[in-house]
């Protein structure tokens, strides 16, 4: 079995360093910064009672095994599959029935590419920036909604494939969460904050005083978020209920981990995040539940490591379908990884 270790850096991700530098730079500017382009593609062609599950997605045919043993083998690099789509520069990523729906920083564009085969085409443009996308199914057609990192700014994707500024403000939005059929969470990286954001565009700052907070994710009952720029307070949850309760106090989940990026609670009832060891990319899990059970939440050693990667941190992609296969990538980079995660007994 892999040995797990201590990070050997303290050094803040550096997605937030490039941010906060993109961040200050774009400001300083009166015209937007222009894109570099990526190879041509297929042409364009409040109280809240929580209702919404996560990403609506096809409902597995049987319940996925969890497996917290101390005798898991971690999977590595060797165990990764190249998705081969033609996107230069990924960053969010989510799947819905089939297809990946991918924003590419290079070109200002999402694409839609299919899971298996990788062909790609170009769904929609401008799209700046986006490290999360959350996806809702409307006539078994898919509606995103995208906190755009570059224009501070939420933005809905309609399945005709046009697109509307729904809320504007953010302070480099990264994570996206659905509380309700009124309401999103949505985690400032730069504010150090998570804001209430109505559907109609109503911005209600309800945490701040975090940690460069990055990925969000709820089962209803909690919300969790991770704290990219925090190893003491690298995942972190308050319940539902507090959230129009004016005093969130969040509580530890997870401690001594270095750079957490993006949360995934997939089928299998566990928390999937993205985290560095050194500067190698890991996925991690935890089961939740177990966790908040414990005084202080659990510590790095509690952690299943779930992949161990060759890949340069941060790991900025990650989602996971109903039938656990799980999709990463490295921030930028145009490589798309996968692997099922109930292969080869896990």
């Amino acid at each position: 079995m892999i040995k797990r270790i201590l990070p050997i850096t303290s050094f803040i991700i550096f997605i937030t360093l490039f941010s906060y530098t993109y961040h200050i730079t774009a400001q300083s500017t009166n015209t937007p910064p222009t894109p570099t382009l990526a190879p041509s593609k297929t042409p364009t062609a409040v109280l809240i009672t929580p209702t919404i599950t996560n990403t609506p997605s096809v409902t597995p045919t049987s319940t996925p095994t969890i497996n917290l043993s101390p005798n898991f083998e971690p999977f590595t690099q060797q165990d990764l599959t190249i998705l081969v789509g033609n996107v230069q520069r990924p960053n969010g990523i989510a799947w819905f029935n089939n297809y990946l729906y991918v924003a590419c920083n290079g070109d200002w564009t999402l694409y839609k590419i299919q899971d298996i085969t990788g062909d790609t085409e170009t769904y929609i443009q401008g799209i700046r920036n986006a490290h999360t996308l959350y996806i809702e199914e409307i006539d078994n057609q898919p509606v995103i909604w995208v906190p755009d990192f570059e224009t501070n700014a939420l933005i809905k994707v309609m399945p005709n494939r046009s697109s509307r500024r729904i809320a504007t403000g953010l302070d480099a939005p990264w994570g996206i969460t659905p509380i309700s059929d009124e309401a999103f969470l949505i985690t400032n990286l730069l504010g150090n904050s998570i804001s209430l954001v109505s559907r109609t565009g109503d911005v209600q700052t309800i945490v701040d005083e975090l940690r460069s907070p990055a990925g969000i994710t709820n089962d209803l009952e909690n919300i969790y978020f991770a704290n990219n720029g925090s190893a003491r307070r690298s995942i972190e949850w308050f319940p539902t209920t507090d959230i129009n309760s004016g005093n969130i106090t969040p509580l530890p989940l997870v401690t001594g981990l270095q750079n957490t990026a993006n949360l995934v609670l997939a089928n299998d009832n566990l928390l999937y995040f993205t985290y560095s060891l050194g500067n190698r990319g890991v996925v991690g899990r935890v089961d939740p539940q177990t966790c908040i059970t414990k005084d202080n939440g659990c510590s790095n050693d509690d952690v299943q490591i779930v992949v161990l990667t060759e890949l340069s941190a941060p790991l900025a992609g990650l989602t996971i379908t109903p039938d656990m296969r799980l999709f990463v990538h490295t921030l930028y980079r145009h490589d798309i990884f996968w692997l099922d995660l109930q292969t080869n007994g896990n």
